[in-house]
């Protein structure tokens, strides 16, 4: 008789989020999935693969917004409470054995910190504290004590720019599965605890995420020794989290979380490679040539390089910014370089316009000249709304994320207007509008972003990154971060002795959590 699959659920919220952003994230912005249709979203649980036949899947709801403001106590409420509700349904058919976690580990909510390990404690309350929680992150979230210590199993992902998104997810489950039917290695050896052993060592490092790519040095050496560690005997997962900075919470920093059966070797892993971040505190840099925009500017306009990219990185709404800072647009279309139709072309990616906006565009059509004001709708500290006169160069419906797109040509700038906001990552997300970056007559392309995006980096014959003003401020001094612990580098460059960066051994979540929070 084979044995019984376990029952795995699938429960969480993700959302990169801003303390410093005017804007707010509601409900509706994560898109819940619910049911089956969550077993739907991710291609290793879809019917018929190895994972799927490997337990017995039920989703409860899960849900994803784009980076943003903080989210509503309400939204978090309402969310919470369906997620609960849905659990609970579950747990009365079933029993419950595991839960995948899936969360983005930077999600502020109003008047709570820690807003995931929040969420856990009362999933908890639900499942249960002996069901077996794997949680998978991006690397930019933060790891709480709290959060290790209500998780069984914790990765995250290991590149950035992400390309390892799905596979972390399926490391998560497949740890989880893994952990569940058996041992790893084949037998147990007596005394072998139930769960994991979990050694977690903060690290009072807070950069943002355009000074510690993977592609370079020295996160690229950092996390290149992750499958070292991972692989000493005794040694189940291995995590390294930057941290996310555009948020002013105690929980704010980077962090190692280090999974296995061996304590000496799970705290000796997790030693080193804490030891190795610190190590290389100073040594992290922009991944790019940076400078102010106008520096920007005139390196672009005097370079051959063509495409030249630009980063507007200051309202980069992929790492929580409002994306609507008209800063940057009002500072281009000053510019007597892009007055003409005939000067150097520009692409300018991207701001939210609203509806009334798009509307003058669709009702007046592709060629017309017409007069909009877009822009500030949410964050309007930097600069207000700007009023533009332009040709109308095209129009497109149905975009999951803008709605509807207009691009506006004044001068020689081609301005793209959403209807809502949205990243501009892809190629065909220009091709699709009638511009081609990779044509000679788009010669500067201004992109709301910090570093590029795989295809933009691709792209790109160069490019710059613009430490703009806006809700994710590259320069994380001048925003004026008032609650995380310090001393933090880079807000305290000097400090009187190192720090510990001795592992902190995690109880079980059934277990409590003692001392004071560090």
């Amino acid at each position: 008789m084979s044995p019984k699959k376990p029952v795995i659920v699938v429960a969480g919220l993700g959302c990169e989020t801003s303390s410093f952003s005017p804007s707010r994230t509601q409900a509706a912005a994560f898109h819940p999935k619910r049911g089956h249709e969550i077993l739907k979203a991710y291609p290793f649980l879809c019917e018929g693969t190895e994972l799927e036949d490997a337990a017995d899947w039920h989703g409860a709801l899960i849900g994803h917004a784009l980076p943003g403001g903080i989210v509503t106590k309400p939204a978090f409420e309402e969310l919470t409470l369906e997620i609960l509700q849905r659990l609970q349904q579950i747990k009365d058919v079933t029993r419950i054995d595991g839960m995948w976690f899936d969360i983005h580990g930077a999600m502020c909510v109003e008047s709570l910190d820690d807003s995931e390990a929040e969420l856990l404690r009362r999933i908890r309350t639900v499942i249960g504290p002996n069901v077996t929680v794997s949680a998978s992150m991006d690397l930019h979230g933060n790891v709480s004590r709290e959060l290790c210590h209500q998780t069984d199993l914790i990765t995250v992902y290991r590149t950035a720019p992400h390309v390892d998104v799905m596979a972390t997810k399926e490391r998560a489950c497949r740890n989880l599965v893994t952990l569940l039917t058996r041992r790893p290695g084949g037998s147990t050896p007596a005394g072998t605890p139930t769960l994991p052993l979990k050694a977690w060592v903060p690290i009072p490092i807070l950069l943002p995420g355009e000074q510690t790519s993977t592609r370079m040095e020295p996160a690229k050496h950092i996390y290149a020794a992750v499958p070292d560690v991972e692989a000493m005997p005794g040694v189940f997962d291995v995590g390294v989290w930057v941290g996310y900075a555009w948020a002013d919470e105690p929980r704010d920093r980077a962090a190692v979380v280090v999974t296995g059966w061996d304590q000496r070797a799970v705290a000796q892993g997790a030693e080193k490679l804490a030891q190795m971040f610190w190590d290389a505190h100073r040594d992290f840099e922009f991944v790019a040539p940076n400078g102010s925009l106008e520096e920007c500017l005139e390196v672009a306009l005097a370079s051959n390089a063509r495409p030249y990219f630009i980063s507007d990185s200051g309202d980069n709404l992929t790492a929580g910014g409002s994306g609507d800072v008209t800063w940057t647009l009002k500072r281009l279309l000053a510019r007597p370089e892009f007055e003409h139709s005939s000067h150097t072309r520009v692409i300018y990616a991207s701001i939210p316009a609203g509806p009334k906006a798009i509307r003058i565009a669709v009702e007046a059509g592709i060629g017309a000249t017409i007069t909009v004001t877009v822009g500030a709708e949410v964050d309007n500290k930097h600069a207000g709304p700007i009023t533009m006169t332009g040709h109308v160069h095209a129009i497109k419906h149905g975009d999951p994320h803008a709605i509807t797109e207009v691009v506006l040509r004044t001068g020689s700038i081609f301005v793209i207007l959403t209807q809502m906001r949205k990243p501009y990552h892809h190629e065909k997300d220009f091709t699709d509008l009638d511009l081609d970056p990779r044509q000679a007559r788009s010669d500067i392309v201004v992109v709301k972003i910090g570093y590029l995006e795989p295809e933009l980096y691709d792209m790109a014959a160069d490019w710059m990154l613009a430490l703009t003003p806006g809700g994710v401020d590259q320069h994380l001094v001048r925003l004026g971060h008032r609650r995380i612990r310090r001393p933090m580098w880079p807000f305290d460059e000097t400090r009187e002795k190192p720090p510990d960066l001795r592992a902190r051994m995690i109880p079980l979540s059934s277990e409590p959590l003692m001392g004071p929070d560090e």
